[in-house]
């Protein structure tokens, strides 16, 4: 027994009995290679400062080549006195003397964080060298004493075929994609977590059933439930939620939907983790939350319905729940960290990590409670939407935590990104740790984004009309930035050439109203439609109304009515953009994925049977080009 002989032989060697504690916990940091060599009458503070390469050779005369990470607690401080940049943090930080080593203090743990994998059997060298860049980073933890844990962000495989001469049958959700995935988050030498994304579900030719394609991911993945719970530290936990809807979603099917069981467990635990008893909570989601703050793709996620966790409603497509998340955030102050992927966007963008609230006297309040939200970016270069590759460590102790980088595109370069310190149990101080000059606006590659926030200059309707001129009287452009409420309540907006709603709490983006090809050329003008409000419509006669739907009586319960109009001044025409029957404006236009692809299908069925036949008939060669 190792472990035992390991204790036994710390407490003789140190020639302290009393230290059992520090002893036990520094045996649970050490490999089983540290255990054989203070087996054989090794010092211990030798073995400790051995690198990894030297205790592999020394096991291996001994025929011993097996290493066993064991994840343990550890420390309380929260100094930074080791090398931010480099891979030997731990090392650093605690091997101040030559010969000797401090032990780590109960609390200190490490986490390496990968955003969306999509794993591609043929394109395998960019997950080899991330994987390689991460090894000593968790082995230099791993030989300290200290908990490490890997947490994969979901999205595991490539949402299209790997084999595409043979199969068109996608890869991500299959068997093989999981089984891929398992073994190369086995590989990195500790524990790992895993959370489903929306394309890990898209098994869908060798699953019939959400559940079935469910049961594969947890069976595979060694996860009883697709939520997950860890306790790394004390009274520190790691907790993701999973996405489990994909072939029966209403709207998009990529949608990330955490279920209403997955929300109600998470609920529970954190009112009975409360911050006043000390714990402290990191959350994992594939999608963030609304309410964020994070940079987002507003052409992609936001227009298709899929950018937050339960965008459209989640699994009964009701809008409470996509705001429910960020409530439970600002109600329970346990809720320390944030980490999500989905974009596939990099670290440099100052917005890839947002901070909890800030005073209202000292600027917008953006209410996200004691948490700070931290977006991943991608391992593999052909995932990259800005061309960057990069991977999140998270490093925490009693006092706070730190957020880095790891650049897979800079040999495995160690960034400090932002460091946050505990004030109290429900508040803290976030501070970037660089100026994110590695942005250039000027590049093809930057990602443009806006979401409104209370004193930007770009609102409009501060008086008491119902009448809103956005525009100013202008057709909208593609530098018109403006946004309003609505007086039932809802929030309007114009960037970027489109007519946008964003969620009345949080101010992010729900979802596209008006196209940038539909809005060319016209004006977005908001007027009063209740029964005394219709006489201050125009009534020139040169105006052709487009107003299918529109009443002129309030609604009963709801405050004045107003319309909002899209005004063609060429063509002398005016077109009401209607809500939806809930009040929204957003249209949720994307179809399930199911459905699209059976379409699909079907339609390549009927083209391969319109040219078989063409050919038998010989009424042609078979490109469409023939009489019949």
């Amino acid at each position: 027994r190792p472990h035992c002989t390991c204790l036994i032989g710390l407490c003789i060697l140190c020639s302290r009995p009393a230290q059992h504690k520090l002893a036990s916990r520094l045996c649970a940091g050490m490999t089983a290679l540290q255990f054989l060599l203070l087996a054989q009458g090794a010092s211990a503070l030798h073995v400790l400062r051995l690198p990894t390469a030297h205790l592999r050779s020394a096991a291996a005369a001994m025929g011993e080549i097996h290493r066993v990470p064991a994840p343990a607690p550890v420390s309380d401080s929260a100094s930074l006195a080791g090398d931010m940049t480099g891979v030997t943090y731990y090392e650093d930080k605690l091997c101040v003397e030559e010969e000797e080593c401090e032990l780590p203090e109960e609390g200190e743990f490490t986490v390496a964080i990968l955003g969306d994998l999509h794993l591609d059997p043929r394109k395998m060298e960019d997950y080899e060298t991330g994987r390689g860049h991460f090894l000593p980073i968790i082995e230099d933890a791993q030989r300290r004493g200290v908990a490490t844990a890997l947490v994969s962000l979901g999205d595991l495989g490539e949402s299209k075929s790997v084999d595409p001469e043979n199969t068109q049958e996608l890869f991500a959700g299959t068997t093989a994609c999981h089984e891929l995935a398992a073994g190369y988050l086995s590989s990195f030498g500790c524990p790992y977590e895993v959370i489903g994304g929306n394309h890990d579900l898209e098994g869908i030719d060798e699953f019939s059933t959400d559940e079935a394609n469910l049961e594969a991911f947890c069976r595979i993945h060694h996860k009883p439930t697709m939520q997950f719970c860890r306790q790394i530290a004390d009274r520190t936990l790691l907790v993701g939620l999973g996405s489990t809807v994909f072939r029966t979603a209403k709207y998009t099917s990529h949608e990330v939907t955490v279920d209403d069981e997955q929300l109600a467990w998470f609920e529970r635990l954190v009112s009975e983790h409360p911050s006043e008893e000390g714990w402290k909570v990191f959350v994992f989601t594939h999608a963030p939350p609304i309410g964020s703050g994070l940079r987002v793709l507003q052409e992609n996620h936001v227009v298709n319905g899929c950018c937050w966790l339960n965008h459209s409603g989640g699994e009964k497509a009701d809008p409470r729940t996509t705001r429910k998340f960020i409530e439970l955030v600002r109600r329970h102050r346990c809720i320390k960290g944030w980490f999500s992927g989905h974009f596939h966007l990099s670290h440099d963008y100052e917005d890839s990590i947002t901070f909890p609230s800030v005073p209202r006297e000292e600027g917008p309040y953006p209410n996200r409670g004691s948490c700070v939200f931290v977006q991943a970016g991608v391992m593999r270069g052909g995932c990259s939407r800005d061309g960057r590759r990069q991977s999140r460590l998270l490093r925490g102790n009693k006092a706070g935590f730190e957020i880095l980088t790891v650049n897979h595109a800079n040999g495995g370069s160690v960034r400090l990104d932002a460091t946050i310190t505990y004030k109290d149990s429900g508040h803290e101080v976030g501070v970037y740790a660089h100026d994110h000059d590695e942005v250039d606006r000027d590049s093809e590659t930057f990602v443009k984004v806006y979401s409104p926030s209370a004193g930007d200059g770009c609102y409009v309707g501060d008086d008491d009309s119902l009448s809103v001129d956005p525009t100013e009287g202008e057709c909208v452009g593609e530098e018109t930035v403006a946004w309003w409420r609505m007086s039932c309540g809802r929030v309007l907006g114009v960037y970027d050439g489109r007519l946008i709603e964003y969620d009345a709490s949080t101010l992010a983006p729900l979802g596209l109203v008006v196209g940038a090809d539909e809005l060319d050329g016209r004006r977005v003008v908001v007027v009063g439609s209740g029964a005394d409000e219709c006489v201050t419509l125009p009534k020139k006669s040169s105006f052709d109304f487009d107003m299918q739907g529109a009443e002129c009586a309030s609604a009963e319960g709801e405050g004045e009515e107003q319309a909002v109009l899209l005004v063609d001044d060429e063509s002398a025409t005016v077109t009401v953009v209607q809500p939806n029957e809930d009040g929204s404006y957003w249209r949720k236009i994307v179809r399930n994925k199911m459905v699209r692809m059976k379409e699909k299908r079907r339609e390549e069925a009927a083209a391969e049977y319109a040219r078989l036949l063409l050919e038998e008939r010989g009424d042609g060669d078979g490109d469409g080009d023939g009489d019949g």
